[in-house]
């Protein structure tokens, strides 16, 4: 039944991308869409949000960013078409733009030669228009390089022991003999770079960026071993060039390394990439009277609860003690969890479509459906008579007024 809107506030939508079915601009308007088909005249303000990984660049346009095409070298050498976001002096630059699984030719992995090459070609193209601020976004890297291709990008020369600069890619780290950095980019010393991801995996080892994710790039278990070692090579080399133990760090094991080494070569701090993109897309504001906010994401599972987009949202949001309810593709999270991470309610589509494949196919309709559910249970005044529906954990989450 479509109602008029509720007085109380407007409603945010702050919701990441669902993976392999909708960018976070698709999932926006088709959230969007169901709260209206139940309150046409609802007031909506939409935040596409990313939390350093693939669609940060996009949710960095959709909030007035300025895109900046650049010519890349792919992970594998080939040129590739990438962009960054730009607005005032302030560059977001998505790693997976230049250096992502997707862009592989063909789809064909190559894990001991990928590079992070490309990544340091977009942070110099946003040094050439000027920018003294970048936000380097983590994730879906194809590389496993430690960042040693992003460092040659920038002008550190990295060269093997008789002289020779190093071919690109994790497995010939192992002949690393000398880093040179003496034609590093010198802009680099006035810029501030800071690291947006969600992953605080160290450098090396069992929890490392080749053991955990080496696999997921195409390296077999001998590769893996390769890869670590090559990596602890390249650590030890830059420990003794910058000093400290940068390989330890939460964070370094990101996209490959290239946390370690935008941390040991570029002085950034990691930081929580929902954090910094909330920031930058000016999530907070938006806050300032909405009476709930929707995030979400493809699944939402034991690994959003360590700085993925909707726990971020939720958790912001809490602090001004705006309501949270989340949308997925499915929820394993049980009603404790989502409740500790500050999410009142979660409307998956398996709760209503049990074939996965159409739920990937089907994700736009199906998540009309679980808005329109949303807008019933959460937003009409007074609450729709069907109650809050089956799977949706609702029924075991408290109510807030419609005046909240």
């Amino acid at each position: 039944m479509i109602q008029s809107a509720p007085a109380g506030g407007h409603v945010v939508i702050a919701s990441d991308k669902f993976k392999g079915s909708l960018t976070a601009v698709e999932v926006s308007d088709h959230i969007s869409a169901g709260l209206r088909a139940v309150i046409p005249t609802l007031p909506v303000r939409t935040i596409p949000i990313a939390d350093g990984g693939e669609g940060t660049l996009r949710a960095a346009l959709s909030a007035g960013f300025l895109r900046v095409d650049v010519t890349a070298d792919g992970p594998t050498g080939e040129p590739v078409q990438a962009a960054v976001a730009v607005k005032d002096r302030t560059a977001v630059v998505e790693l997976a733009q230049a250096s992502g699984l997707h862009l592989l030719p063909d789809g064909r992995p190559d894990a001991l030669n990928a590079s992070s090459y490309g990544a340091g070609q977009l942070i110099r193209a946003a040094l050439d228009g000027g920018c003294s601020r970048i936000v380097l976004g983590l994730g879906g890297s194809a590389c496993t390089d430690g960042g040693a291709g992003l460092v040659q990008a920038l002008g550190g020369a990295l060269l093997d022991s008789s002289g020779t600069e190093l071919p690109r890619g994790g497995a010939a780290l192992a002949r690393l003999h000398t880093i040179d950095l003496t034609s590093l980019d010198p802009r680099l010393r006035q810029a501030e770079v800071i690291m947006a991801g969600d992953v605080d995996n160290p450098l090396l080892g069992p929890l490392g960026a080749a053991a955990v994710y080496g696999p997921q790039k195409g390296a077999t278990a001998e590769d893996v071993e390769v890869l670590d070692a090559a990596l602890a090579h390249w650590a030890r080399a830059t420990a003794a060039v910058v000093g400290d133990e940068h390989d330890r760090r939460p964070g370094a094991g990101a996209a490959g390394g290239v946390g370690f080494a935008a941390m040991a070569f570029l002085g950034v701090q990691p930081s929580a990439g929902i954090e910094i993109l909330m920031d930058l897309l000016g999530f907070r504001q938006e806050l300032a009277g909405a009476r709930l906010v929707i995030t979400g994401e493809g699944s939402l599972d034991a690994q959003s609860l360590h700085g993925k987009a909707p726990v971020g949202v939720a958790g912001a949001a809490g602090t001004q003690g705006v309501p949270v309810v989340a949308v997925a593709g499915r929820t394993e999270l049980s009603v404790e969890q989502l409740r500790s991470a500050g999410i009142r309610a979660a409307y998956s589509l398996t709760d209503i479509e049990s074939d996965s494949a159409r739920c990937v196919r089907d994700a736009g309709a199906l998540l009309e459906q679980r808005a329109a559910a949303i807008a019933a249970d959460w937003l009409l005044d007074p609450p729709s008579a069907a109650g809050p529906h089956p799977g949706d954990h609702a029924d075991h989450l408290e109510r807030f007024p419609s005046d909240a």
